[in-house]
Formats: C-alpha cells, sequence, structure tokens
C-alpha cells in the first residue's frame, strides 16, 4: 500500500498546517499521487475543472459524499478531470508526471457540512477515432484516512454507450456513475454524481467512517 505525505492547510479538520500520512488504497491505482500535485490550500465546495471561457458546453456537476451508513462527510476533497470538447487531455506546461496526463482541466473541491460538492466545467469530448464514451474521471481523497480512484461519470445520453455498458455503470467504486444529464434554465448541462465512501474499494478501512 503507498502512502503519499501531504503538507498543506485542511481547513476545517486541523487548527495549522500539519503533515498528513494518506495511504492510496484500491490498488492498482495508476497516477493517483496526480491528485495531490496542485492541491489548494483553501479548499470551499464549490470547484472549477475548465476556465470561465473553456470552448465547450457549460456542465455542472453536483453531488453528495455519504459514508456506508448514509451519513453525510463534510471535509472530503473530491478531484476531478477529463478531456477538453475535442476529447484531448489539454497539455499544462507546469504539470509533471502523472499529473501532467491529467492535463490542465482538472479541480478539486471539498465538502460542506452536509456533504455536498459541485464543479463547474464543460462537457468532455469522446477520445477521437475511438469508441471511448465521454466521461469524467473521478478520485477521492478522506484527509484523515486514505484515497482512491471512484468509478467514472458517464452520460446516458452519449450514443456511444452499450446496453451493457449501461447496466455495468449502473453500479462502481463509490457508487453508480452513470448520470442523466439535463439542462438548467441557462442551457447548462447538469448531472449529479452521489458518493458512497469506500464502495466498493478493495483495501478500504471501513471503521473509518463508520464512527466505530
Amino acid at each position: 500500500m503507498q502512502t503519499w505525505i501531504l503538507s498543506f492547510t485542511v481547513w476545517g479538520l486541523l487548527a495549522a498546517p500539519g503533515t498528513l500520512e494518506v495511504p492510496v488504497v484500491g490498488l492498482p491505482c495508476e497516477g493517483c499521487e496526480a491528485v495531490f500535485d496542485g492541491l489548494p490550500e483553501n479548499l470551499g465546495s464549490h470547484g472549477r475543472i475548465a476556465p470561465s471561457g473553456e470552448p465547450g458546453e457549460p456542465l455542472r456537476i453536483v453531488g453528495r459524499v455519504v459514508d456506508a451508513a448514509g451519513n453525510p462527510a463534510p471535509g472530503v476533497i473530491v478531484y476531478a478531470y477529463h478531456t477538453d470538447a475535442g476529447g484531448i487531455y489539454p497539455r499544462d506546461e507546469r504539470a509533471r508526471g502523472a499529473a501532467a496526463r491529467h492535463g490542465r482541466l482538472r479541480g478539486w473541491a471539498r465538502t460542506d457540512e452536509q456533504g455536498r460538492y459541485r464543479f463547474e466545467t464543460i462537457r468532455p469530448g469522446a477520445y477521437p477515432g475511438r469508441d471511448v464514451p465521454q466521461h469524467v474521471h473521478m478520485h477521492v481523497i478522506e484527509p484523515d484516512c486514505c484515497t482512491y480512484y471512484i468509478a467514472d461519470i458517464h452520460f446516458e445520453d452519449d450514443p456511444l454507450l452499450s446496453r451493457s455498458e449501461r447496466a455495468r455503470l449502473a453500479e462502481g467504486r463509490g457508487g453508480g456513475g452513470l448520470a442523466r444529464p439535463r439542462r438548467d434554465e441557462h442551457g447548462t448541462w447538469v448531472v449529479t454524481r452521489d458518493i458512497t465512501l469506500g464502495k466498493g474499494v478493495p483495501g478500504y478501512p471501513e471503521a473509518s467512517r463508520s464512527g466505530d
């Protein structure tokens, strides 16, 4: 099991900046260390992945993070990244290693007291010339516990999704990643990705969020 040493301020969890030892569980997890590269010190429950003005259809990702008993999980960091509208992970000249592979469309949010988080971004494109559907990669960092990837967000209206894939995506790590897109009154796509901590993640320390 890998352990990464994090030095950053986790507001609301630590009174002062400190060092956290956060193991990576649910291995293999290629590139999981990228979730720490560029992690802001000061995080709110509303994050941004694609910058304002990024070409593409606006997308809002909303969700709620809960523990295995269904209780809200405040202070959990949700990390997400995806392709641009053309299906490419656009290069970030500042990034190195695994973070470079994630591209520049990446972001973090920290759940509020009700376990809620939100991302503003664009709808990603499918990989060009391939039959891989549109998707958003998702990870969770529990600052007092561990980090792991969860099931990607996929979109129910994506014609590249087969019937068998839709059934498979209904359940997954951290809960099902198949989302039904809708448009709000401004024409922005909105999808919901609720997360259950540790669900389906091998090696997850079950007692960490159960209150035991």
